[in-house]
């Protein structure tokens, strides 16, 4: 899964951040941003999603080879390399994926002397306004000078939410893994979507979605030790789910899932779980979540055609679903 297929591009050296206007070593710390390659099985549940040959960015958070990254570029992978800014490759693992926040760990299987290692920072420093620099790897003509342009929730269809999510602006073109450092330097945020927003007159405007630094650092030293949060597994349906100005539905259904193996269809609408109203997907995704953890039945009511009909779910947890990393 690329971000783009142009492997010349860079970021215009108008939005690139200046290193006289930062209080830090900008080119030290943007060396801490690394590529990553990484090689999925074609049998892989998310092969047909996100494709069997991946690329982004991560970032190297210590100096024993562990690399931060978003983890659909791992998710299921089998083969993993690190490249650095000065060009050295490394091969890697993947090490842990956390499905509720987004993160994915990689641990490289060499070492590699002196590399930059960047130092981990506090998300709540990034308010509105406040101005960060968005860097995939490749030194600062891959980096983006931007600002937060809001903190609030977020809700996937792919059964993901994460209650105070960062929007930059204006929007890299490869912001998958993209390190967010702020004003001090510090790692705030790994790089996960593109969205486009509507604004008055017909404009667009373009931002990333960042995942906050702060929702890794409770669990960090778990998923490195164990490769899971230890935390207990949100129930998970097998369900994509479509939102619009009406009604939320059903897009697809994961093969064999519990949504699938309940009778859930393509194209069912979506009017309430567990007798609570959903309007859309943040509201979905809350009412999933309040039914407890992974295990737990999920009842959906749903409207197919002229019919309303109640199912009962009983959810799964979304990682027995995919293949496992190599290590742990």
């Amino acid at each position: 899964m690329d971000d783009d297929d142009d492997d010349e591009w860079e970021v215009p050296e108008a939005f690139q951040p200046v290193p006289a206007e930062f209080g830090f070593d900008l080119e030290e710390r943007l060396a801490s941003v690394v590529a990553i390659k990484s090689r999925v099985p074609a049998d892989a549940t998310s092969a047909a999603a996100l494709g069997v040959e991946r690329e982004g960015s991560g970032v190297w958070i210590d100096e024993g080879g562990l690399v931060l990254t978003i983890g659909y570029i791992i998710t299921e992978a089998e083969q993993v390399w690190i490249t650095t800014n000065d060009g050295r490759v490394v091969e890697a693992t993947p090490l842990a994926m956390d499905f509720e926040t987004g993160f994915g760990l990689v641990q490289t299987l060499g070492r590699l002397p002196g590399q930059k290692v960047a130092p981990l920072g506090d998300s709540e420093t990034m308010r509105h306004g406040t101005a960060g620099v968005l860097a995939a790897a490749g030194g600062r003509s891959h980096a983006l000078a931007c600002t937060v342009a809001a903190r609030q929730p977020f809700a996937g269809y792919w059964e993901y939410l994460l209650e105070d999510a960062i929007f930059t602006t204006p929007a890299h073109p490869h912001w998958g893994g993209a390190g967010l450092f702020g004003s001090d330097g510090r790692l705030v945020g790994i790089g996960s979507l593109i969205l486009q927003q509507g604004r008055e007159g017909g404009k667009r405007l373009d931002l990333n979605m960042v995942v906050p630094i702060n929702e890794l650092l409770p669990v960090l030293e778990t998923l490195r030790s164990t490769g899971v949060s230890g935390r207990p597994a949100r129930p998970w349906l097998g369900l994509y789910a479509t939102e619009d100005d009406e009604a939320v539905g059903v897009g697809s259904l994961a093969k064999g899932g519990p949504a699938e193996r309940a009778g859930v269809r393509a194209r069912d609408r979506i009017l309430a779980v567990d007798g609570q109203a959903v309007n859309d997907l943040a509201s979905l995704w809350t009412a999933v979540r309040a039914a407890g953890p992974a295990g737990a039945e999920v009842r959906l009511t749903l409207s197919r055609g002229s019919r309303q009909l109640d199912l009962a779910i009983v959810s799964s947890d979304r990682a027995r679903h995919l293949k496992a990393p190599r290590l742990h």
